[in-house]
């Protein structure tokens, strides 16, 4: 009889432990497939973001410099030329024509929209400050979309107004790709950021400039 309980006792003292070894392994398991989907999810995240920002970066450049693609050498911001004054004076399409007209060249208009394109593109790329950026970059496309007025089907001249599509073209997309990185960057954080929001103003009016 003693040897019959003593043969069976060894069995059942290392029944909690296989279990406890079983479930640790399982949740090792399963805290990995999550740390590896993160990573994953920061990095598709981190290619939307640096892409989304080149974007508005390179338009910057391109109109400042004249890289030669849209904008000449000789019609660059640094020889003075205009970044708006080209596209908003040839608007002949939509009720806000006259108004783009209006303001096609000015030296405001001009700042404006060149300092939106860099600070929309330098924030996106390093990734701070992306309320502000993803505000700024909704208020830009918003202001190109009426300027181009995908509803019409025809321009002032009774041209085809060349409109690929009237409900969702690519300011739309621009916007709301802005408005995902803005949410989504509070899960994924790049390393400027996380400087970023070490600064003493910054943290002083985080609600605002994070």
């Amino acid at each position: 009889m003693t040897s019959t309980v003593h043969h069976h006792l060894p069995r059942l003292s290392h029944r909690p432990a296989r279990a406890g070894l079983t479930a640790a392994r399982t949740d090792g398991a399963v805290a990995g497939v999550r740390a590896e989907a993160v990573t994953t999810h920061s990095l598709w995240f981190g290619a939307l973001r640096l892409t989304t920002g080149f974007v508005f970066l390179w338009a910057f450049l391109d109109k400042l410099f004249g890289l030669g693609y849209s904008t000449p050498s000789a019609q660059s911001w640094i020889n003075g030329g205009s970044p708006t004054k080209g596209f908003l004076s040839s608007v002949a399409v939509g009720p806000f024509a006259n108004v783009f007209h209006d303001i096609a060249g000015k030296p405001w208009t001009d700042w404006l929209f060149m300092v939106g394109l860099a600070g929309i593109g330098i924030a996106v790329i390093l990734g701070v400050a992306l309320r502000p950026a993803a505000v700024a970059g909704t208020l830009l496309m918003a202001m190109m979309w009426a300027a181009e007025w995908p509803l019409a089907k025809h321009t002032s001249a009774g041209a085809a107004s060349m409109s690929t599509n009237p409900i969702v073209d690519y300011h739309v997309v621009y916007a709301a790709t802005l408005i995902a990185i803005a949410y989504l960057g509070t899960r994924y954080r790049s390393f400027a950021e996380d400087k970023w929001l070490q600064i003493p103003f910054v943290q002083r009016h985080r609600g605002v400039l994070s």
